[in-house]
């Protein structure tokens, strides 16, 4: 492969072992100068879904809340998947299936979770717990023991449909 096979790779795994840093719902840039001295951006951030307006997040008192920020009403489209397939597709090498193998390796038989990984979770437990995802990232209420591993085959499966099919 070569180096943007690997910057790919690397954004797949980021999504399972530091979803902080990296994940499926988000959005990135990619900056690329290839051997031949090709250039090229890619902005693959997240944008606001078509229906969308101004004044969503203003309630009939004209005051606002955390829909903004907490909940389905703060999501953006995200970018994360098209953005890095194809990233991928004009400049990797290697099949996307072999592309996203670590990184389903990882979500299908589990991160070791490390301090980095264990705060991040505690930092955001009280929003987790919110949402589906406190059954994969609170355990009793609790983030995963540092040591542990953090297994997510929803995860898993869902990054073996991308490397076979796409986005």
């Amino acid at each position: 492969g070569n180096a943007v096979d690997a910057a790919v790779a690397t954004g797949f795994a980021l999504a399972v072992a530091w979803p902080t840093a990296g994940n499926l719902g988000g959005g990135g840039f990619a900056v690329i100068q290839t051997a031949d001295g090709r250039r090229a951006a890619l902005d693959y951030r997240e944008q606001a879904p078509q229906a969308a307006s101004r004044d969503m997040y203003v309630r009939p008192d004209g005051t606002t809340g955390d829909e903004s920020i907490v909940g389905w009403k703060a999501s953006g489209v995200p970018g994360s998947v098209a953005g890095l397939l194809a990233t991928h597709a004009r400049f990797g090498k290697l099949p996307r299936a072999t592309v996203l193998a670590p990184a389903i390796r990882l979500a299908r038989e589990g991160v070791v979770v490390d301090t980095g990984l264990y705060e991040s979770i505690l930092y955001s437990r009280e929003l987790i717990a919110k949402f589906a995802g406190r059954s994969v990232f609170l355990r009793d209420g609790a983030p995963p023991p540092i040591g542990s591993r953090l297994v997510q085959p929803a995860l898993a499966r869902t990054l073996e449909a991308i490397a076979a099919h796409g986005e």
